[in-house]
């Protein structure tokens, strides 16, 4: 193949005089070219003219085109240390230019933007999407949660050095390649061969455009699926983690649904994104028998892995209260939640050390459930645990019965989130008698600010992954 035939493929592909196009490439791909590196760039600047401009990234190794574009007389660099381009033509200054400004490398302010405001392409030129450097930007423009920051002490156009962070940044691993089928599909991406060198031509804005339309709908849109991608399961919690922060709700899980071992349990529940965790159960022994130091282990692990624990829940009225209480303290856990029974009177004992104390009804009905918490938190702070899954076994439908029992809405620190049918088999979330859905929007409507425990005080028919992606549903379908 010669200089004449990579024009005449450059041409028929669509692009023409005066056009700007960002170029990631590889010239080995073109196979068998009778000619040099420079020939490469000539016959794109052929194609553009002089009041066109090639722009090439040259932030790293990325090949021997960019690099030959880089080291032109006439070459234009944007005076960034991050997301640097170069570029040549007429138009080149003028897209690179105020790079440094900008306040994200991709973003607002960046050439990419330039690039795609002004009607430009992006090409790949034997290469695939995952050198299309311009999908940051559309993770930047979406402010996508999972994105971190980049600083760096470097010099300033004036010749200064200044210490300068770019926010939105890109991190590790993209499923960028699953995107270049829907870009094919929708139309702004034309795709021809020119030696052996299969070539893309995409039109900038309208890729950006449909990326964040794909974006808003499904922010994991450029992550892969793949639960062995370390990086991209990371990516995903952090997603699930803002979502879960902008609710005005804490999101805890039994720890009995997050695994069975402590490790175990650390690792589910990063890859979920969850920061909270409330102790039932661990390696299959009730916490709330375990001795302190037991205790205090697996509160320092969590501890030591970011995560809360955020209540030691027992099924029995523990006998000896001031042991109780003695343990919780000294390992460091301040909110207990004990079933609610009229007969105990040791909720001072707790209060005096600072810990909380919050009742969960267990096969109770809602009468007996509200006279019970009156007799047995004669406190300044009556907290009730909601457990659907308890109002169903005791034959009573939880939002609209038990619900509407005013004491309820008034003291309630925690939505047990279980379900179960009245035959008592577990099911999935809004799938039993629970009315779990009612409860979670009415809950949203008033702003709650307790906690919502997934698995809480009763099994789940599944795992915790099946558990968040079945919570994620329930949300999407409020």
């Amino acid at each position: 193949m010669k200089k004449s035939d990579l024009v005449k493929g450059l041409k028929e592909l669509g692009l023409k005089k005066n056009d700007i196009v960002l170029m990631h490439s590889s010239f080995r791909s073109l196979g068998d070219f009778k000619g040099s590196v420079d020939d490469v760039i000539d016959a794109f600047m052929s194609v553009l003219g002089p009041k066109g401009a090639l722009i090439v990234p040259v932030f790293g190794s990325l090949g021997i085109l960019t690099e030959r574009v880089k080291a032109r007389k006439d070459v234009f660099v944007s005076e960034v240390p991050v997301g640097t381009l170069a570029g040549i033509g007429g138009r080149a200054k003028d897209v690179l230019s105020g790079h440094w400004e900008a306040e994200t490398a991709h973003g607002e302010g960046s050439p990419f933007l330039k690039i795609a405001e002004a009607g430009g392409y992006i090409c790949l030129l034997g290469v695939d999407q995952d050198r299309n450097t311009t999908l940051h930007s559309a993770e930047a423009l979406l402010k996508l949660p999972y994105l971190g920051s980049c600083t760096r002490t470097c010099k300033a156009p004036d010749g200064k050095e200044v210490t300068r962070t770019w926010h939105y940044y890109p991190g590790p691993h993209r499923d960028f390649i699953g995107l270049d089928h829907i870009m094919r599909e929708s139309g702004i991406m034309e795709v021809s061969r020119i030696g052996d060198a299969q070539v893309r031509l995409i039109k900038a804005k309208e890729m950006l455009e449909l990326m964040v339309e794909l974006g808003d709908e499904d922010p994991a849109f450029a992550l892969c699926d793949n639960p062995a991608c370390a990086d991209c399961v990371r990516q995903r919690a952090a997603i699930f983690a803002d979502r879960i922060a902008n609710e005005s709700f804490k999101l805890s899980v039994s720890s009995r649904l997050a695994g069975h071992y402590v490790p175990e349990m650390i690792e589910k529940l990063q890859a979920a994104g969850i920061k909270y965790v409330e102790l039932d159960y661990v390696q299959g022994k009730a916490c709330a028998f375990m001795d302190a130091q037991q205790l205090k282990r697996i509160v320092d692990d969590f501890k030591e892995a970011k995560i809360t624990v955020s209540a030691l829940r027992s099924y029995v009225v523990p006998e000896d209260t001031n042991g109780f209480v003695g343990k919780m303290k000294e390992a460091g856990i301040d909110r207990v939640i004990l079933p609610l029974f009229d007969f105990f009177y040791g909720a001072s004992a707790f209060a005096k050390e600072g810990i909380v104390v919050d009742f969960v009804n267990t096969h109770v009905t809602p009468s007996q459930a509200v006279q019970a918490l009156l007799k047995v938190a004669p406190l300044k702070r009556r907290a009730f645990v909601f457990s659907p899954s308890g109002f169903v076994l005791a034959g009573r439908n939880p939002f609209l019965n038990a619900w509407r029992v005013g004491q309820f809405m008034k003291t309630i620190a925690q939505l047990d989130v279980a379900d179960r049918t009245w035959d008592g088999e577990i099911r999935s979330f809004a799938k039993g008698n629970g009315e779990i859905k009612e409860l979670v929007s009415i809950l949203r409507c008033h702003n709650f600010s307790g906690w919502l425990t997934l698995g809480g005080g009763s099994p789940y028919p599944g795992n915790l992954e099946a558990a968040v992606k079945d919570f994620t549903h329930l949300l999407d379908t409020i």
